[in-house]
């Protein structure tokens, strides 16, 4: 039988067209994803944010993406959650992870915010890190110092093929954890890369 609780799925990204295609913004390419995967419309706005509400594979799940830049999203999410009496162990955060390989997943309970803006927002506003969240590895450019540039930057064509290949995996990552749990989203997602080929 489904759970009757809520889940409340958060991609993050920046907002704006500028933006829309950047590594940046895996989050965002994320719950687009499992919204096209489930009918769920994401067009409602509420609190700085666009969101949807939907099933799951019966599971009661709000998609959400904050209209805040990066470092101030926590606030919008934090309002969200509060709006609908959602938990933060019922919260799953996607976000890019320059630290983790191109093409690999990996799926945290909680822990620290490990450098990424977005994610140390997120724990400023909610007063606590006891979320579940999914990293999408992005790597880093073989210019050390120039990190900005390269989560802000595009995909090129043969980096683009992989990224729509590692989106559909962490869609069915994100469903996986939603229906059974993140141990068992750890189990069948972390440390396994996609490759181009694959």
């Amino acid at each position: 039988m489904p759970e009757k609780r809520v889940r409340l799925v958060v991609g993050l990204g920046n907002p704006g067209t500028d933006y829309a295609n950047t590594r940046h913004n895996a989050g965002f390419l994320v719950v687009d994803e499992m919204a096209a995967a489930w009918a769920i419309s994401i067009h409602q706005k509420k609190f700085n944010v666009e969101l949807g509400r939907g099933r799951v594979n019966g599971i009661e799940t709000i998609l959400v993406k904050p209209q805040a830049y990066m470092n101030k999203s926590g606030l919008p999410v934090r309002q969200v959650g509060d709006y609908f009496k959602i938990p933060y162990r019922d919260m799953l955060v996607i976000h890019d992870d320059i630290d983790l390989e191109f093409g690999r997943l990996k799926i945290k309970e909680k822990g620290g915010h490990g450098g990424h803006n977005g994610v140390r927002s997120l724990i400023d506003a909610l007063g606590e890190d006891a979320f579940v969240r999914l990293r999408v590895g992005v790597g880093r450019s073989g210019n050390e110092g120039n990190v900005v540039n390269h989560v802000l930057g595009t995909f090129n064509q043969q980096e683009r093929a992989l990224f729509e290949k590692v989106i559909k995996r962490a869609r069915d990552a994100v469903e996986t954890i939603l229906c059974e749990g993140a141990k068992e989203g750890m189990n069948r997602f972390n440390d396994r890369r996609i490759h181009i080929s694959s």
